[in-house]
């Protein structure tokens, strides 16, 4: 009897100790897989899914293996509930995503009353971190920042442009072109022309007439590489001679596909290019090797779930809660685009944006590099 009983014990010990060591980690992934923005969704798909495979081969977290699980939510804040809510019910314990700031600062309202702690690779509006909320955290920098350094830019290198305003409505747009704006006013610089425009649209020849009529000769837009590219064709096709400037949104090679060659010329902001990164250089072969190259916010998905594994190694936790304490005070942590750390709000503590510039490189093809000191 007493043999069965130490027999019994000893099964069940080693049932619970193959559950915990075999335990998975279930990590949610959210952004556009399909739509317009998908170029941006697959950057966010494919940063998280070598960044889980080289964790998982390194021993995963704490012992425990990742699991993702993908949501697409079209770039569309309804659908980003219904992917939230999902994840919710499949034991989702942490997310990356969403890409749009429009998406992830309603979805974080859901994972923060569910215990879920979310970083997001790319949405930068400031709300998304100023509302208190225990769970929201980003690699990425914040609207404020990238519009004071492009604000800045327009004022001492366009003193005498007429400047137009352009954003498309969203959070995540109207967000930088207002910070831009506030910015650039701040320098003494007033812009001819506000206007918003709808995402979606196709036509844009009533904004372009009215640009020329104000004699535009700066464009800033706050939004996406689908409607921005398709503005820059429509206005060289209509004759607007101006020179055109964006933030992070743009920051796609489809951009080129879209707009042409009225793209050469093209300004925008976004962090030091993280492909140039030392620390990245054997992730960033393995994506060349697959075919797949690791623009924009690819490795920022890539730190993110670099971040979750080594605040939990810090903490020696992975409860979601006990993450987030561990990435706000155990930091700065070891990722592909630096060394980051995290202020009380979740935002990284070293934000940095540049200027890139399109045009053709060495090879012919129409991308975007970044300027030398800023020039």
């Amino acid at each position: 009897m007493k043999k069965s009983l130490l027999s019994a014990v000893a099964v069940t010990a080693m049932v619970a100790f193959a559950g915990s060591a075999y335990a998975d980690i279930l990590v949610g992934v959210a952004g556009p897989l399909t739509g317009p923005n998908a170029a941006f969704g697959a950057q966010l798909q494919k940063g998280a899914e070598q960044a889980a495979a080289d964790i998982n081969a390194a021993g995963g977290i704490n012992g425990e293996q990742i699991k993702l699980e993908f949501g697409d939510d079209v770039s569309d804040p309804k659908q980003g509930i219904s992917v939230a809510n999902k994840f919710v019910a499949d034991g989702v314990k942490f997310v990356i995503g969403h890409f749009n700031s429009g998406v992830s600062i309603p979805a974080s309202d859901v994972y923060a009353e569910n215990g879920i702690l979310q970083i997001t690779p790319a949405s930068t509006n400031p709300q998304f971190t100023e509302r208190g909320l225990w769970n929201t955290f980003r690699t990425c920098g914040r609207d404020d920042q990238q519009g004071a350094v492009a604000g800045k830019y327009i004022a001492d290198n366009f003193k005498d442009g007429k400047v137009a305003v352009i954003h498309d409505k969203t959070p995540y747009g109207q967000g930088l072109a207002d910070e831009t704006k506030k910015s650039m006013n701040g320098a003494g610089i007033t812009e001819v022309m506000y206007e918003g425009i709808t995402p979606g649209d196709k036509d844009f020849s009533a904004l372009i007439a009215k640009m020329k009529e104000a004699g535009v000769t700066v464009v800033y837009f706050g939004g996406l590489h689908t409607e921005f590219g398709l503005i820059e064709r429509q206005a060289a096709d209509q004759g607007l001679k101006a020179t055109f400037i964006s933030g992070d949104g743009i920051v796609s090679n489809e951009l080129a596909s879209i707009a042409g060659d009225a793209v050469l010329g093209t300004l925008n902001t976004f962090a030091p290019d993280p492909r140039k990164n030392p620390a990245a250089q054997d992730v960033v072969k393995k994506f060349r090797d697959a075919g797949f190259e690791p623009e924009a916010y690819t490795l920022y998905s890539y730190a993110a779930l670099q971040v979750i594994a080594e605040a939990a190694k810090a903490g020696e936790s992975t409860d979601p809660e006990a993450v987030g304490e561990a990435m706000k005070a155990k930091g700065p942590f070891k990722t592909v685009i630096g060394d980051l750390g995290f202020d009380d709000k979740g935002d990284i503590t070293r934000p940095d944006y540049v200027m890139y510039e399109w045009k053709k490189g060495d090879d012919g093809k129409i991308s975007y590099f970044e300027m030398e000191d800023g020039k």
